[in-house]
């Protein structure tokens, strides 16, 4: 291995560190503070670990968990976009595709490229892996809302239809924990805390 891969490699691994600043809009259980999007990418890499046995369809774990460990990498440059920011969706793609392209290119080429896999196909949702990749990513969040009094459902004031819409892609993954969340929506919204109906 030359020193000068190394040194790209070196550069790259600094670099993440970044993601450690980067603050999700989602509290951490207890409500005490926000999380950072470095934390949300650990956990639910664990999640994977532990959930991998209701996925639909067979998955190759570690394929996953290096999914889910790259999949928030361009939020050092892009930002963390709140689920439910409509305006912050209407550029999200073209921010993220820059970043994923300046940050996985401080890497040597071909580990460069292998990330950039990783992480379109994760934003594609096509394979079963990325689908439950995408299913781990966004339970985590709905797990927080719901022991957080409602979090920042009731405090964007989202409606059940709109957390429906971001959620219902965990069925496709995984019909078990659909119905789990599910069932912790309608608990939720019974108890009014996200104060919509």
């Amino acid at each position: 291995m030359s020193q000068e891969r190394l040194v790209q490699q070196i550069r790259f691994i600094e670099e993440l560190d970044k993601l450690k600043r980067v603050l999700r809009r989602t509290s951490l259980i207890g409500n005490d503070r926000r999380e950072n999007s470095a934390e949300h990418s650990w956990h639910i890499a664990v999640i994977a670990m532990v959930l991998a046995e209701y996925s639909n369809a067979p998955i190759d774990l570690l394929h996953v968990l290096r999914m889910v460990l790259v999949h928030d990498i361009v939020e050092i440059d892009a930002g963390d976009t709140f689920a439910y920011d409509t305006q912050g969706y209407t550029d999200k793609e073209a921010r993220e595709r820059a970043a994923a392209q300046r940050i996985f290119g401080l890497l040597p080429a071909d580990q460069g490229a292998e990330f950039q896999a990783l992480w379109e196909e994760f934003e594609a949702r096509r394979t079963p892996a990325a689908r439950f990749a995408n299913a781990v990513d966004r339970l985590m969040p709905a797990l927080q809302n719901y022991h957080n009094g409602g979090g920042t459902w009731h405090a964007a004031g989202v409606d059940r239809a709109m957390i429906d819409d971001r959620l219902r892609p965990i069925g496709d993954a995984s019909i078990e924990l659909w119905t789990y969340v599910r069932g912790l929506i309608d608990e939720t919204m019974a108890n009014g805390l996200t104060g919509s109906t």
